[in-house]
């Protein structure tokens, strides 16, 4: 069926499902107790690079203030999944610092430093390299916007997806003071505080920090340890200097440490190793999980991360029309990953992953605004080094003759990554209610890639062997364009229509087991055609927002898995290959809604549909389908999302406060949560490697005191306990690996909050 056919019955389904909704876009409004509003707040947001209302920001955006966020109870950003159509984000597979993030079925989950994101993740404006280092804690935040579509003129390169923007609170000229306690499943605590105020009638400094522990909700069976904790601290500091009144300077500087346990899953195949030899027997069906897993027990039980960084953000209006902006930030992550890949307390495959990355960044920004005409031009500079080092323990991969053998496998690399960008974005008012705007940015790229693998082998010494991979610097550059067109129908309708452009950079397959497989791979590229309104109603107090969309996803880089014959022990090896693939068509719709029904009534929801296919999939192995894997399923691309929120607030007599009552459930349909999820040269799905279609039911309840200042709630996630998976880890050509990752169980906790 042909995509343009496909998106226009989406939105005829659509129209179908809100014809029956009274519903409307982002979080409800947050009201000081007892105030008689009954209009949805106006966020303001930045997602064109200039200051504009949500509503006539010409693109899908959905926006979140940091009020909204605490008053739901989000501890995290993986705390969003489901309020948003069409995103997928869960902690990564494997690691407790890393982010899978998806939108409109495009993603990156792995997160080896080699591969880069296809989702940007920025914090005030500073561009986060990799998905590691990417599992925040909601601290102190002003807002959070996620775009979704390619974004490649304002954003630049890795945003094909989308982007995921965090914006702070900057501290003012009054004092303000938050701090909260809470306590929860798990014996989860987590401590807040933030505090900001002027120091002089033209500098004000805030700081804020948190400590946030929780024990794990995995336990081994055996030795009783745990898994999947958490265990984080973080501090940010912040500056902010207005010398004259068109001069501003924000400084600012945060470190995080985390220190958790590892993050497990279950095991979901026979595990068999080079020989033949089965290692592990898996029945069919696969039994359900119960939150008990047995890992290797050699494994230290370790992940840790240490991120810190210090950013300048300078902003000068040259005069009433014309500002120009320099931001400067400097950025650090050390991590240390041990994995136990086959989840099993067998040493099929275990691992460390040691990264030491750091990167410099400059962005210069001009912004014109007079009249009819605003405009946006900039400079980029990306300069990111990364080293790793790994070490592979695969002893039981071998077989019996070579147990307790001591067999090492080591990689050490190092990427060297230069970004260059210059952009323009233009926007003109032809009349009152109809506007136009266009944009470009050409980036230019370089990668230099250095790798050593050696594998230490005492059974075999002949196997011994280290191989050194230096390729010539990989070059890329592209050129991506984004044209729209919004038209103010009414005071409260804008329609509007978008085509826009991205791509994700090219580069060397950090997971190669050979030279012949370090291969350089194409970048990726995503073309889409956007079309929406958001409209407002009933005295503010209802508000629908509809984007119906088309996307030409082309060259994208997929991991797969096969298997070759080592020459010198003539077994097996395993081959783990990237390339680039084909092409997926990708169309879909998306529905944000809220309405105020009374001043202490409000429900909302989130819907998306997606349609996600491939056009081509080239793999050579798959020789009874023709060459091609486009008949398997894409990877993280559910059919349907939703959730449905409804929120009221009683008013306590007598001047007690108020009391609001909250409840959310959220739907997610079927989807596969890897690329590879069918054998080699057959269609016959792999159940671990799906989850079938589940809800999650929230719940709170909270006290808020008159004076809006001291808050008392109980907050419920998954209420109803629901086992799902949010990932899974393909590693056939590795012991026949196939592991998948929980969302986590039922979860209550109790928060005290202060605001002064």
């Amino acid at each position: 069926m042909n995509r343009y056919v496909k998106t226009a019955l989406l939105t005829g389904a659509a129209w179908s499902v809100m014809s029956g909704l009274a519903m409307a876009q982002t979080a409800p409004v947050a009201t000081a107790p007892q105030e008689d509003v009954t209009g949805l707040e106006d966020i303001v947001v930045t997602a064109r690079r200039t200051s504009e209302s949500l509503q006539r920001t010409p693109l899908a955006v959905s926006a979140f203030s940091g009020e909204t966020l605490e008053r739901t109870g989000a501890t995290q950003v993986t705390d969003l999944q489901g309020s948003v159509p069409n995103l997928n984000l869960v902690q990564g597979r494997g690691s407790s610092n890393a982010t899978n993030i998806y939108i409109r079925g495009i993603g990156q989950p792995d997160a080896l430093q080699t591969f880069d994101p296809a989702v940007g993740v920025y914090v005030d404006d500073v561009y986060y390299s990799r998905i590691r280092g990417s599992q925040f804690d909601l601290l102190d935040l002003e807002r959070i916007e996620v775009l979704r579509g390619p974004q490649g003129t304002l954003y630049g390169k890795n945003t094909i997806g989308g982007a995921l923007r965090l914006v702070s609170r900057r501290p003012g000229q009054e004092l303000r003071a938050r701090g909260s306690v809470a306590y929860g499943s798990y014996d989860m605590i987590d401590i807040q505080g933030a505090v900001s105020g002027p120091v002089s009638d033209t500098l004000a400094f805030g700081l804020s920090a948190l400590h946030s522990e929780r024990g794990g909700y995995v336990t081994n069976p055996v030795t009783g340890a745990e898994y999947n904790d958490k265990n984080t601290q973080a501090v940010r500091a912040t500056l902010a200097w207005d010398p004259m009144s068109n001069l501003r300077v924000d400084l600012t500087a945060d470190y995080s440490h985390d220190d958790a346990g590892l993050t497990v899953g279950q095991n979901t195949n026979t595990l068999v190793g080079s020989s033949g030899q089965v290692i592990v027997a898996v029945p069919t069906p696969l039994p359900g999980y119960n939150f008990e897993t047995e890992v290797d027990p050699g494994l230290p039980n370790e992940t840790r991360l240490e991120s810190r960084g210090v950013a300048l953000n300078v902003g000068y209006d040259i005069s009433d029309a014309l500002s120009l902006k320099s931001i400067t930030a400097y950025r650090r992550l050390n991590t240390d990953d041990y994995i136990d890949f086959d989840a099993t307390p067998r040493e099929v495959s275990s691992a460390l992953v040691a990264v030491d990355q750091d990167q410099f960044s400059q962005e210069l920004q001009l912004t014109y605004d007079s009249g009819p005409l605003t405009a946006v031009g900039g400079l980029y500079y990306l300069r990111e080094n990364i080293d790793s080092h790994q070490e592979a323990y695969a002893d039981d991969l071998l077989g019996p003759l070579f147990l307790n053998s001591g067999f090492l496998r080591t990689v050490d690399d190092t990427l060297e990554t230069t970004s260059k960008a210059a952009y323009g974005n233009v926007t003109y008012a032809l009349t009152d209610a109809l506007r136009i705007s266009g944009g470009v940015r050409y980036t230019e790229e370089e990668k230099d890639y250095r790798r050593t693998t050696s594998t230490f082998f005492s059974a075999l010494p002949a196997f011994n062997a280290t191989f050194p991979f230096a390729p010539p610097v990989a070059s890329f550059d592209d050129t991506s364009f984004m044209a729209s067109v919004d038209y103010q129908l009414t005071d409260d309708v804008m329609l509007y229509g978008r085509f826009s452009q991205g791509f994700k950079s090219g580069g060397y397959n950090g997971r190669a087991n050979s030279a012949a497989e370090a291969t350089l791979y194409a970048p990726e590229t995503a073309e889409s055609f956007e079309i929406g309104f958001k409209a407002t109603g009933y005295d503010n107090r209802l508000r629908l927002n509809v984007a119906a969309f088309t996307t030409e996803y082309e060259d994208f880089q997929a991991r797969v898995s096969g298997l070759d014959v080592d020459p010198i022990t003539n077994l097996p090896a395993p081959v783990l290959s990237v390339i680039n693939a084909g092409n997926l068509e990708i169309s879909g719709l998306e529905v944000e809604g809220t309405f105020a029904i009374t001043p202490n009534l409000t429900i909302d929801t989130q819907i998306g549909l997606l349609d996600a296919e491939y056009g081509e999939f080239a793999d050579a192995r798959f020789t009874a389908f023709g060459g091609s894997r486009a008949f398997q399923e894409p990877a993280f691309s559910p059919r349907v999302t939703a959730r449905y929120g409804i929120q009221y607030v009683a008013d306590v007599p007598n001047g007690g406060g108020d009391v609001t009552f909250g409840a959310v459930a959220k739907y997610r349909s079927r989807m596969a949560l890897a690329v590879d999820n069918t054998p080699v040269n057959s269609a016959a799905e792999l159940p671990g490697m799906f989850q079938d279609d589940y809800w999650l039911f929230d719940a709170r309840v909270a006290w808020t005191d008159v004076s809006g200042r001291y808050t008392v709630g109980v907050y419920g996630q998954n209420i109803l306990n629901e086992v799902y998976r949010t990932d899974a880890q393909e590693f056939s050509s590795v012991g026949n690996i196939r592991t998948a990752y929980y969302g986590a169980p039922q979860t209550f906790m109790i928060k005290l909050s202060a605001r002064y």
